[in-house]
């Protein structure tokens, strides 16, 4: 009995090591533990979906640190914050001379993830001209790297994250039903912050120790009134938005006891009005962009390159424009004179341009 006493303390304490960075004890984030635990010994495909700022990244690296993989390279890349145009290098790498600028050799994000983790987040962003490529890679273990003529094999585990309805988008035919399938073998769900509220205090605490010893800080009571607004509180950006909450109460903070505006958080108001303010001045920006844009556009009659084309008029890059203009839906017709911001798939003529 001792020995199996001793055995099974082992395994819990390893166990909290592999998820040391994980906080809260709830049982909707211990389900998904019990998940990650399940699925990280082996070599299926992930799918982690949820809300921006739940801790999507958490979760892979925890499910790389459980697998036979931890040892080797865990390797990220923000599929959303990469230019589109330099996506493909960014994910197979380039040779030299591939296109201009390209002055030296580069190893991509799969090559750099041999015998390791590749976690994809916002796998949502990739644009279409590049899912086959990617499927490929992920069926045969193969690419070629951009401008490059051999084929490279790779052994990489893929975990891919996602805050979008990724089969919302199969159904708009926005995204390869068939790369949908290849990643989402497993699919792990994660809880918002609101659906863990016995979470919240001791992610709060964790946060206030975390920040004082960055900030060379003594902090050691934290209100109750605090923490019941925290708790209290919809927390619509999750975790993120806490951490955030958190480090700005911690830097404003001149004593032992942590100070905080509990009345921006507007609890009384509840999570509903929070959300529809933010998505209200989120649908503002995005109309006031896609407006200037087209604008510019009808400017130049359609011409997007070029000194008197719309990108020099908005005095941006043609690449930006056009990952702008594919992010807020704008496409134009055929003969590149009317432009409309119509639920179209994104013109083919781009590619040219």
């Amino acid at each position: 009995m001792a020995a199996v006493a001793t055995a099974y303390r082992i395994e819990q304490e390893h166990k909290e090591r592999r998820f040391e960075e994980i906080v809260g004890d709830s049982p909707a984030l211990q389900q998904v533990l019990e998940q990650v635990e399940l699925v990280a010994p082996t070599d299926a495909g992930v799918l982690i979906l949820g809300e921006t700022g739940t801790g999507k990244e958490l979760i892979a690296r925890a499910i790389h640190s459980a697998s036979a993989r931890h040892g080797r390279p865990f390797i990220k890349l923000n599929c959303a914050a990469i230019p589109l145009d330099l996506l493909e290098s960014e994910l197979f790498g380039h040779e030299r001379g591939a296109f201009t600028g390209a002055i030296a050799q580069r190893v991509g994000r799969f090559e750099a993830a041999d015998k390791g983790t590749l976690f994809l987040d916002e796998i949502g962003d990739i644009p279409p001209a590049l899912q086959p490529k990617l499927l490929r890679v992920l069926q045969e273990r193969e690419f070629e790297r951009v401008g490059g003529m051999r084929t490279q094999k790779v052994d990489v585990r893929v975990v891919a994250a996602t805050h979008r309805d990724l089969g919302e988008m199969v159904r708009k035919r926005e995204f390869r039903s068939d790369l949908y399938y290849r990643l989402n073998v497993v699919p792990l769900r994660l809880p918002s912050l609101r659906e863990r509220r016995e979470d919240i205090a001791p992610l709060v605490r964790h946060f206030v120790e975390l920040f004082s010893n960055r900030m060379g800080k003594v902090i050691h009571h934290i209100p109750a009134e605090i923490l019941s607004a925290f708790t209290s509180y919809s927390w619509p950006g999750n975790i993120r938005e806490l951490q955030n909450v958190i480090e700005r109460a911690v830097v404003l903070s001149t004593g032992p006891v942590l100070t905080a505006d509990i009345s921006e958080l507007n609890v009384d108001n509840g999570a509903k009005c929070i959300q529809h303010e933010a998505g209200s001045l989120d649908d503002t920006v995005h109309e006031a962009e896609r407006t200037h844009i087209l604008r510019a556009l009808k400017l130049t009659n359609g011409v997007v390159s070029g000194p008197n084309g719309a990108a020099a008029h908005l005095r941006i890059k043609r690449t930006t424009l056009l990952s702008r203009m594919q992010r807020l839906g704008i496409h134009m017709s055929r003969n590149f004179t009317a432009c409309d911001y119509a639920e179209a798939n994104w013109g083919a003529a781009y590619a040219s341009r």
